[in-house]
Order: structure tokens, then C-alpha cells, then sequence
């Protein structure tokens, strides 16, 4: 191991000898640190897209059939007179949902933050083929710049709803959005797949084989397991997704009938035979479940490193919270039929689901109790970063507690395609991941570009976001228990709904402070990078092995000698020691003993 850092150091003396240009620095460079920031800010543009549009079908919703400025303008043809169309209304919901799950969460997320900390956090030069990892991200970045197209294509993006059922989106000719749009929607989504496989074969060989000297697998710290876990669920499931995505495209351009029995349209019987399209629900959810976890699981591995060292005590329950991220990695890829408890399926095999779903609380609950210990009795730092991480605990419990309902093939049936349904996953997907996310950047900040992010915007951010998200998703979920169903463009033909007009309006007010309030945080963002106030090299005063490298980015991480470690990732007010934390690389004094974590 040590002979291999060796050679990587002898490597770095020769990268300093050719100057390397705005082109080779910027944009196709092949250092992870870069990277990682490409994979932020293209994550982050494609937020504010994301989120542009939920605010326009918000409002679509609150006051449906009344003319709007804002239509006018971003939709142009699809709002005339300023008033929605009801087949945008559709698409806006179906590039919102894939923009925010695979281009921010899956991309934003893991492809920063693995990139970032991997190499960092194990003690590595760089990750295990820098080459593959430039190639992963301008796949992304292709894929991104796709979907942003279809978006202008003349009969509409696809409108299918994020997960694409077919017959909508395996007939071109069954609405706008099922012709040129969704052709590029499965382009776009079939170059994402192989970036993120290239991504995930990348951290896993990276984490096996180059931890520095010392680095046992039970040294490393959680986001580490976090992503090493996430990554091999990305291998396993991304290609099935793959998979049907391929055999939508024959089933659209190729006559084959993979997904379509006896179709008709106006009458008149279409020829294909034999396909079912709840075999592509079965493939698209053996991917989707994983996906959350996916997205959930490098945001649980951020907030579990961020409250240690916040609550500068060590993380309780290391060796549990090991396990309960393989028993979610496991687990995830036995439910994902609990998404199909409609679909038709033997109610035998729903009684299975049920209790494969209900048993990955557990494991859940067991990270949630561990969180929560260990700010028992800490001497919390209450930074932007660590109120983003309580954040996160509360609304992934609060969102999870409505999973368990969900879960039940006997409960879900009543609320299955309602707003209980989006209020649930995005409280315990989309807004926790989100919060993980936003805990990161302000916590790992200072290691991307050497600079603080300002303290006080990042406190508004955090506390009007927090006020707005709840605000947001606690009443959709009443109007779920209603039987107001998702994906309608109006209610205003049921008079069954009228009286949950005015709760629609309220969740709209505070999804439009909610996204005016992220200008703060992209103010603080880019403002920061060019004049925030500069980083120390470790301002958190954490153990781990990332803030023993230099301020300023070097190619190879650390000059010299790559660092030996000697202790786990936690080792906070341990006693008989002058300060509250103990670096990875400080060996053992005299009579110490290394905690049983």
C-alpha cells in the first residue's frame, strides 16, 4: 500500500513540470476536486430549473385557469394568453420530477461529494482512474444539456409523469409529449445511466484499493461507507433501468410490442400483441426503489460526519451505522413492488412487499436513534451545516413515519396516487436529501474553494427553508387523506375538492418564499467563492483526513508524504488530550487506548 503512495507521490513531481491551461484546469480536467465542483454547479443550475418549474404548476394549481405574466413569458406557446395549458401542465411535472431525482439528488449529490471526499478521506492521491471520472462527468453534463432541449422541442417535452409508464410513453403518437420529447427524455436518460455507472465502478474500485496506510475498513469515516454503499447499488440496479429505457426505444421506433397489448385509439385496434406494461413498472421500480437510496443514503453519511464533529463527540453507534447502511443497501432492492400495489399484482405477493418495506425501518430507525445520541449531551456547534443536519433527521423522520403507511399494500390502496404520496417522498427524499446536501456544501466549503460561506445569509436560508418546506408538505398531506389525486392540472371540475382550494393556495404561498429564499443561498454561494472570507486549513477543528491538506488545491492532495492513520474517524474530547479532537494521522501516546467503536 505505502510503495503504491510512494509511486504516486514520484508521479506528482512530474505533474508540476507542464502548465496547465484554462482548458485543462476548467474544463476538462481530471482532478477529482475539480470535478466535484463541475458536478455542483452544473447540479445546481439544474436545480434552479427543477424548481422553476414547481413554482409554475404550483401556481398553476392555486389559481388554475387565471392568466399569469409568468406563463407568458417561460412558456410562451403552451400558455396563450397567459393562461396554462393543461399538456404542459403534465411535462412541467415530468422534467421537474426527473431534473430533481436523477440530474440534482443522484448527480448534484453523490457525484460532488464522492468526488470531493473519497480520495481526501481515505488518503489517496486521486481517484482510482482520473480519465473515467472526466468521462462520468461530461456524460452528465451531455445528458443534462439533452434534457434541457427537450424542453424546446415543437409538440412538448415528455409528459408521462417522471417514471414514464407506457402506453403514454411507448405510443409517440398518443399526445404531444409522447413524440421527439420523450425520444430525447430516454436519450438523455440512457447517457446519464452510463455516467453513472462509469462514476460508481470508479468509487468502489477507489475505495478497496487505495486507502493509505492504516486505513482499515472500520477506520473510514461513514460518508465513506456511505458512498462506497451507494455506489454498488448504482452497479446493480442502474442497468435495469437501462434496460427499459432501451426497450421503450424499440417499442416506440421498432414495432416490437415489449410494453403494449391491444391498444386502441379512436376506435380503430392497433397491432401490437402480447406486452404488458406492468413489466415495465416492474423494471423501472427494481431501479426507482434503489434510487431513493441512492439519494438518501450519501446524504445520511454527510450528516452522520457533519453532527460528530458539530456535536464534537464521537458518532454513537459507528459499527451499527455500518450495518444499518448494508441492511438499507440489501433490503432496497427486495420492495419495490410496494410502488405497484395497484398494478394488479396476486394480493399474496403484496402481503411479501409489505413486509420486506416495513422491515427496512428498522435499520432507519436505527441511524435515526444514533443521530439523535449522539447530540445527546454534545456541545453543539449550531453552524448552517449542523442546523441543516437536524433538519434533515426531522424531516426524514417525520417523512418516513408516512412511508410505513404507504408501505401497507391494505393502507396504500386509499391514498395510492394522491398528494399523501408526494407529500411523503419528497419529505423523506427530496427535502432530505436536499438538506443533506446543503449541510454539505456549508460544512466541505472552505476544503472546495478555501473560502467561509457568510454565517448569517446561511442562517436565514436555513430557517425560512426549513419554515417553507414544512409548510409546503404538512398540508398535502391532508389533502391527500381528501382524495385529491396528483398530476391533475385543475381540480375546479369536482366540486368535491372545492373546499381544498384554499389549502392549495397556502401550500403555493410558501412554495413561492421557499424558492425566493434559495437566491439567498446562491447569493451566499457564488458570492463566497470569490469573496468570502478565507478558510483556515481545518476551521471545524475535525479528525478526519481531508482538512490535513493544504489550503490551496494541489495536484496529488498532499505535498510529500501521503499520511499514515492510526485511529478510527472519531475520536472527539477523548481524555488525556489538550484539545477536543484527535487527527486521523496523530499516532497513540504512550498508554492510550483506541476506543471499541
Amino acid at each position: 500500500m505505502s510503495a503504491h503512495a510512494d509511486t504516486h507521490a514520484h508521479d506528482d513531481d512530474h505533474g508540476h513540470h507542464h502548465k496547465e491551461t484554462f482548458v485543462t484546469k476548467y474544463i476538462f480536467s481530471m482532478d477529482h476536486k475539480m470535478i466535484a465542483k463541475q458536478y455542483l454547479v452544473t447540479g445546481t443550475i439544474m436545480g434552479i430549473i427543477g424548481i422553476l418549474m414547481s413554482i409554475m404548476f404550483r401556481i398553476q394549481i392555486a389559481w388554475p385557469e387565471e392568466p399569469n405574466v409568468l406563463f407568458e413569458a417561460l412558456l410562451g406557446k403552451w400558455a396563450p394568453d397567459g393562461v396554462m395549458d393543461a399538456d404542459i401542465y403534465l411535462a412541467l411535472v415530468t422534467i421537474h420530477g426527473t431534473i430533481m431525482v436523477f440530474f440534482v439528488l443522484t448527480a448534484g449529490l453523490s457525484g460532488t461529494f464522492s468526488n470531493l471526499l473519497i480520495p481526501l478521506q481515505i488518503g489517496a492521491r486521486d481517484m482510482a482512474s482520473g480519465f473515467l471520472n472526466m468521462v462520468s462527468y461530461w456524460l452528465f453534463f451531455l445528458s443534462s444539456i439533452i434534457m434541457v432541449i427537450s424542453l424546446f422541442v415543437e409538440a412538448g417535452p415528455a409528459a408521462a409523469g417522471w417514471t414514464i409508464y407506457p402506453p403514454l410513453s411507448a405510443l409517440p403518437m398518443a399526445q404531444g409529449g409522447s413524440g421527439m420529447g420523450m425520444t430525447l427524455w430516454l436519450v438523455s436518460m440512457a447517457i446519464f445511466i452510463a455516467s453513472s455507472l462509469l462514476g460508481s465502478l470508479n468509487y468502489v474500485v477507489t475505495v478497496l484499493n487505495l486507502r493509505t496506510k492504516g486505513m482499515s475498513m472500520t477506520r473510514l469515516p461513514l460518508t465513506i461507507w456511505a458512498f462506497f454503499v451507494t455506489a454498488i447499488i448504482g452497479v446493480v440496479s442502474f442497468p435495469v433501468l437501462l434496460s427499459a429505457a432501451l426497450l421503450l426505444i424499440m417499442d416506440r421506433s421498432f414495432g416490437t410490442s415489449f410494453f403494449l397489448s391491444d391498444i386502441f385509439i379512436q376506435g380503430e385496434v392497433l397491432h401490437y400483441q402480447g406486452g404488458s406494461p406492468v413489466l415495465f413498472e416492474h423494471l423501472f421500480w427494481f431501479l426507482g426503489h434503489p434510487e431513493v437510496y441512492i439519494v438518501i443514503l450519501p446524504a445520511m453519511g454527510l450528516v452522520s460526519e457533519i453532527m460528530a464533529s458539530n456535536s464534537r463527540k464521537p458518532i454513537f453507534g459507528y459499527r451499527a451505522m455500518i450495518v444499518s447502511i448494508l441492511a438499507i443497501a440489501f433490503l432496497s432492492t427486495i420492495v419495490w413492488g410496494h410502488h405497484m400495489f395497484i398494478s394488479g399484482m396476486n394480493p399474496f405477493l403484496g402481503s411479501v412487499f409489505t413486509f420486506t418495506t416495513l422491515l427496512i425501518a428498522i435499520p432507519s430507525a436505527v441511524k435515526a436513534f444514533n443521530w439523535i445520541t449522539t447530540l445527546w449531551k454534545g456541545n453543539l456547534q449550531m453552524n448552517p451545516a449542523m442546523l441543516f443536519s437536524i433538519g434533515f433527521v426531522s424531516t426524514f423522520i417525520t417523512g418516513g413515519l408516512t412511508g410505513i403507511i404507504l408501505g401497507d399494500s391494505a393502507l396504500d390502496i386509499n391514498v395510492h396516487d394522491t398528494y399523501f404520496v408526494v407529500a411523503h417522498f419528497h419529505l423523506v427524499m427530496g427535502i432530505s436529501a436536499l438538506y443533506g446536501m446543503f449541510a454539505g456544501i456549508y460544512h466541505w466549503f472552505p476544503k472546495m474553494y478555501g473560502r467561509m460561506m457568510n454565517k448569517n445569509l446561511g442562517y436565514i436560508h436555513f430557517w425560512l427553508t426549513a419554515v417553507c418546506a414544512y409548510g409546503v408538505f404538512f398540508p398535502m398531506h391532508f389533502i391527500g387523506m381528501a382524495g385529491l389525486p396528483r398530476r391533475y392540472y385543475t381540480n375546479s371540475n369536482f366540486p368535491l375538492f372545492d373546499d381544498l382550494a384554499n389549502v392549495n393556495v397556502i401550500i403555493t404561498v410558501f412554495a413561492l418564499i421557499g424558492g425566493v429564499v434559495q437566491i439567498v443561498y446562491l447569493y451566499n454561494f457564488f458570492m463566497s467563492i470569490f469573496f468570502g472570507k478565507k478558510s483556515t486549513q481545518n476551521p471545524w477543528k475535525a479528525t478526519t483526513l481531508e482538512w490535513t491538506t493544504p489550503v490551496e488545491h494541489i495536484h496529488g492532495n498532499w505535498p510529500g508524504e501521503i499520511p499514515h492513520v492510526y485511529r478510527w474517524a472519531y475520536d472527539y474530547s477523548k481524555p488525556g488530550h489538550d484539545v477536543d479532537f484527535v487527527a486521523q494521522n496523530v499516532p497513540f501516546k504512550e498508554g492510550e487506548v483506541e476506543l471499541h467503536h
